[in-house]
């Protein structure tokens, strides 16, 4: 008995292995999907040195315009928000670690004093014990750790996904609102060139009051686009540096391109996005983990539900006058009052709530990847429309317009209304390419099991509205 138990207690602690192996394993599983999946690096910065040398390579990547997959890059190496994901995730390896290993060894120490005709006598009693149960159920504790350790390599991947998501979507609508702040600029520029000469016509009495009063107030409208365009560019580059977790200083060097990449040759076809396994997916992969966890945890709660411990201690006592006494005790509670069904029906019915989960998130996965590829479609055609028909068609009546102009067969006022729409255009042109490069993130976020809301396209007004045509 005296040998048994320490080397009992050294598999144990053997087997249950270091909590700082188990998190290194972890973040290498999301370093490794986040090459396969996003083309990127991973960084966790755990020493000054080493967010010294991010923040080095952060300010070179700043000197430049910054490229969506620049800007993927410092959030996932730089961001303190997803750095702290990353300590999160750690947190959770930690303790799914400790889970898994036996309670500590209890050392009990009793000292009495009996009194009586013969004096004062003296007992010692010393007991070594430890938690048999534990040690006969380590390896169904190290397989619950082991499903803990997975489902938080699954959340990783599922947080770093999404924080690629975002930080894609937050460049694209940072690019795209600065694009449209400066063709509402040209708009506005326009508008407000119609509305002097209108001045100065009515001056001459070439103008009534009611065309200069439309030309003011559409050169009004323009002055209140332009301005909301501007704090729209203004919350989306800021919403942007949260996204990095730019400092200040950095934040006034980010530059951005001056407008969107262009649009892709041909869409991914729909074969091709159907084409991805829904069992790989992330959400799909938890529940089934989640699934099998509890299928385990099932089978054991049916025994430990009747019996839930049984404690064996090594036993030394001393006594005045007498011989030492050694030997072992075993503790071992009697289902006399708790019979288990409540834990076994609490644990049967947690596997029914899992088993249905499962079946729901998998059935739910391929209507999301059909929705997110229906969005990115519609997005795709509707940003292609613009580009190749609507664009074009106000840019030839821009053109015509000017040779009709210098032939005098309009006048100044109709030139700049058709300015205006053709300007008006490609502001929506701009937004549609923009919703198109948000529905291309989310199609690729969908495929690999973060769902996210599908965009919904809005029906602008017509160029010639915004334009105020005559």
């Amino acid at each position: 008995m005296r040998g048994s138990l320490p080397i009992s207690l050294l598999a144990a602690t053997v087997l249950t292995g270091c909590a700082s192996v188990a998190i290194d394993e972890n973040f290498a599983e999301v370093e490794r999907f986040a090459r396969e999946q996003t083309g990127s690096e991973v960084r966790w910065l755990r020493s000054d040195p080493e967010r010294e040398a991010m923040r080095t390579e952060v300010d070179r990547l700043l000197a430049q315009p910054l490229a969506i997959d620049d800007a993927v890059r410092i959030a996932l190496g730089y961001s303190p928000a997803f750095q702290s994901l990353l300590a999160e995730a750690a947190v959770a390896s930690a303790d799914a670690t400790g889970s898994a290993r036996i309670g500590n060894p209890v050392f009990t120490f009793e000292r009495l004093f009996r009194s009586g005709a013969e004096g004062r006598e003296l007992d010692i009693g010393r007991s070594l014990g430890i938690s048999l149960f534990d040690l006969l159920f380590l390896p169904a504790r190290l397989e619950q750790a082991e499903f803990r350790q997975q489902q938080t390599r699954l959340q990783s991947s599922i947080a770093l996904l999404s924080t690629v998501t975002e930080v894609r979507q937050a460049w694209v609508d940072a690019v795209a609102a600065r694009q449209v702040a400066h063709y509402r600029e040209e708009v506005a520029t326009a508008a407000g060139t119609a509305a002097e000469l209108a001045r100065r016509m009515q001056a001459t009495g070439n103008f009534s009051r009611l065309q200069r009063a439309r030309e003011q107030a559409l050169a009004a409208e323009e002055t209140a686009n332009l301005i909301r365009a501007r704090q729209n560019a203004t919350a989306a580059r800021e919403a942007l540096i949260q996204r990095l977790g730019l400092t200040p200083s950095q934040a006034q060097a980010l530059r951005l391109p001056d407008q969107l990449p262009a649009l892709p040759e041909a869409p991914m076809d729909e074969a091709t996005a159907g084409a991805a396994l829904l069992e790989n997916r992330l959400d799909v992969r938890i529940a089934r983990t989640d699934l099998d966890r509890t299928a385990k945890s099932l089978g054991l709660t049916r025994v430990t539900s009747v019996v839930n411990g049984l404690h064996v201690a090594g036993v030394r006592n001393s006594e005045t006058g007498e011989s030492t006494q050694r030997g072992f005790e075993i503790e071992l509670p009697l289902p006399l009052f708790d019979f288990g069904d409540a834990a076994r029906a609490s644990s049967e019915a947690r596997y029914l709530s899992a088993f249905n989960r499962t079946l729901e998130v998998a059935n739910n996965a391929s209507s999301q990847v059909r929705v997110a590829y229906e969005g990115y479609r519609s997005a795709y055609d509707l940003a292609r429309h613009y580009r190749r028909e609507v664009v074009p068609l106000r840019q030839n009546i821009t053109e015509e317009s000017v040779l009709q102009y210098n032939g005098m067969l309009i006048g100044v006022f109709e030139l700049l209304a058709a300015a205006r729409a053709q300007s008006a255009s490609v502001v929506q042109a701009i937004e549609a390419e923009r919703d198109f490069w948000r529905a291309e993130a989310a199609l690729k976020a969908s495929l690999l099991g973060q769902p996210i809301v599908p965009l919904t396209l809005q029906s602008g007004a017509s160029p010639a509205e915004a334009g105020g045509g005559h």
